[in-house]
């Protein structure tokens, strides 16, 4: 049982780095980005192309990639996204949709369907010895970085002058236009910051999962789930939602795996149906 919560945690790691970036986008812009899971599979793919056609080793793709594909993302949010705001979410909703569908024809176009070999830093090659069980190296390398990772994203939001402005701004927009603050001033950067968390997550995955042009969209679903459960806009409530959804996802197909692919679903309708807003977010006020 000890192993398969490890796995769950390690699992866990994608949807709160995931999550992180999509609770982040959407409570500063009200955007529902479904083209995160295609820059999840950028990420990857960035890293291969890396490798496979520049000799980048696996430890200079790690932060080389998040940052192109920030600046990438910040120059969509200034191009279209930013265009589409003042109009309804739906618009916004369909555009990200639709970006995500031609990144991934694009990807397809260019390498197929067929998943692409990336290997695993020769540094993290290993296995530890955990205790009671031995675990890959890179797996518990992918749990310490994500966790460190979402640690000091929570401490820039929580213990910083900047991170309060933005997660003030992310949690409560509203009553941060109320007090003077410049929302519109900060939506570019953090748009970019969700966007680079997707990659980064994306340039993990690589040595450990398959390469491949529907890597994104065969995990957003699970994602969306996890930001809901939560609570939309809900940063701390994302990051928390993630590592509990990849325990119990573990756990479950262990456990009762002809519900492997429907416990997560299962676990979102059981908490809308206890909370509405989710598990850390807030009630909306009633008519």
């Amino acid at each position: 049982m000890l192993q398969q919560a490890f796995n769950g945690l390690v699992g866990g790691a994608f949807y709160a780095l995931l999550a992180l970036g999509l609770a982040v986008i959407f409570g500063m812009l009200g955007v529902v980005n479904f083209a995160h899971g295609a820059f999840y599979m950028l990420g990857a793919f960035g890293s291969y192309v890396l490798l496979d056609s520049f000799g980048v080793s696996f430890w200079l793709a790690l932060p080389i990639v998040p940052v192109v594909l920030g600046v990438v993302g910040v120059v969509l949010e200034r191009l279209f996204i930013h265009r589409l705001a003042p109009l309804d979410p739906l618009y916004n909703f369909l555009f990200t949709f639709g970006l995500a569908l031609i990144l991934q024809d694009l990807v397809k176009r260019q390498y197929g369907v067929q998943s692409q070999p990336y290997p695993r830093p020769s540094a993290l090659g290993g296995s530890i010895d955990l205790g009671l069980f031995t675990y890959p190296a890179y797996q518990v390398f992918v749990l310490g970085v994500s966790v460190v990772l979402c640690g000091a994203v929570w401490v820039i939001l929580t213990r910083t002058r900047v991170g309060m402005i933005v997660r003030a701004a992310t949690e409560r927009p509203e009553l941060s236009r109320a007090l003077g603050i410049d929302v519109a001033r900060w939506v570019t950067p953090v748009f970019g910051f969700g966007i680079a968390l997707a990659a980064f997550a994306g340039v993990l995955a690589a040595p450990m999962r398959a390469v491949n042009p529907l890597m994104g969209s065969d995990l957003i679903i699970t994602v969306f789930a996890v930001v809901v459960i939560g609570g939309l806009g809900s940063v701390f409530g994302s990051v928390a939602a993630g590592f509990a959804v990849g325990l119990v996802s573990a756990l479950g197909n262990y456990y009762v795996p002809s519900l492997s692919q429907t416990l997560v679903f299962i676990l979102m309708a059981a908490v809308l149906l206890w909370r509405p807003a989710g598990l850390f977010g807030r009630e909306e006020a009633a008519l």
